[in-house]
């Protein structure tokens, strides 16, 4: 009989404002780990706030792997993040190092565990313009009900506003007849090249989610998120940019154009936020694998710990 691997790495993940980065940092300084991040957006130099992007003090002497990869005016992609995540993740292993995968962005995640990236097609640039045209031209609603017709499953997890990743889903189809979300699974059905522990925290109060999503919001528009948005803007990054789409920073940079007041933009912010912890609660919850630890009752230090027990419960075992 045939035993599962024991993991290597350990995930900690979950939806936004659940403390994800106080518990790695606290789980690394006890575990002797360093932190590996997943996070679609702390990948952009010089977007800080907004992406929630951890100071030097939150680190707490902790060394973070996968920030700061590329300019605000760069395209990012899953391809480019699990090209620089594998080296990043070997070499941890070779110091006997635990890598710690913190991080909400569940693609990454996934395709970083698995080791290649999802929807290894080429690409024809000229589809992708006339699909890029198309979505502008009918809406990011409208064009993700399109991709709803051929591929329902990855259209429910795509945003209308994520023009890059729904423009690309329906071109594989178009090339390909087959649908990213096939690709997806196929390449599950693989031994992955990272066996890893999964953990999600969460608030079983979602109003208590809720509440701290809102919070954070307000507290990014303190510490500065209209300033860096401003600088941004001056250095030439477009509104259009990718990486100006992410939450906070388009809705931002339409109040710094005057198209509505930053009270509007923050509200904004806070109802995109939540929205986004459903979406990402909605992909966690189709990973059995997957281990919940609810943050209600628990300091970020009682969950390191416990993360830490379950870790070595699983090397043992």
């Amino acid at each position: 009989m045939e035993h599962a691997a024991r993991p290597v790495v350990l995930v900690l993940t979950g939806p936004t404002a659940t403390g994800k980065t106080a518990a790695a940092v606290q789980l690394c300084r006890l575990a002797g780990g360093e932190v590996v991040t997943a996070d679609s957006m702390q990948v952009y130099r010089g977007m800080d706030i907004g992406t929630a992007k951890p100071t030097a003090a939150e680190r707490g002497g902790v060394a973070h792997h996968l920030i700061d990869l590329a300019g605000p005016d760069e395209t990012f992609s899953v391809s480019r993040y699990v090209q620089a995540g594998i080296p990043c993740v070997d070499a941890l292993l070779a110091r006997g190092v635990l890598p710690v995968i913190a991080g909400g962005t569940g693609l990454y995640i996934d395709a970083l565990l698995a080791g290649r990236a999802f929807a290894a097609c080429p690409g024809d640039g000229a589809l992708r313009q006339a699909l890029s045209d198309e979505y502008d031209a009918v809406g990011g609603a409208a064009f993700r009900e399109r991709l709803r017709a051929v591929d329902p499953e990855r259209a429910e997890r795509l945003a209308p506003a994520d023009k890059k990743r729904l423009v690309r889903a329906m071109e594989v189809f178009r090339l390909t007849g087959r649908t990213i979300t096939e690709h997806d699974r196929e390449t599950a059905l693989l031994p992955p090249r990272y066996p890893a522990l999964k953990f999600a925290l969460t608030f079983e109060d979602r109003d208590t989610l809720y509440r701290r999503i809102d919070l954070r919001a307000a507290r990014m528009v303190e510490d500065g998120l209209f300033d860096e948005v401003q600088a941004l803007l001056d250095r030439g990054v477009t509104p259009d940019c990718t990486a100006m789409q992410g939450i906070g920073y388009k809705e931002a940079a339409e109040a710094l154009l005057g198209r509505c007041t930053r009270q509007q933009a923050l509200e904004q912010i806070q109802l995109a936020s939540r929205r986004y912890a459903k979406r990402q609660l909605t992909w966690l919850r189709r990973d059995a694998d997957v281990r919940w630890l609810a943050m209600d009752h628990r300091t970020p230090a009682q969950a390191a710990q416990e993360l830490l027990h379950a870790w070595q419960a699983a090397q043992a075992g």
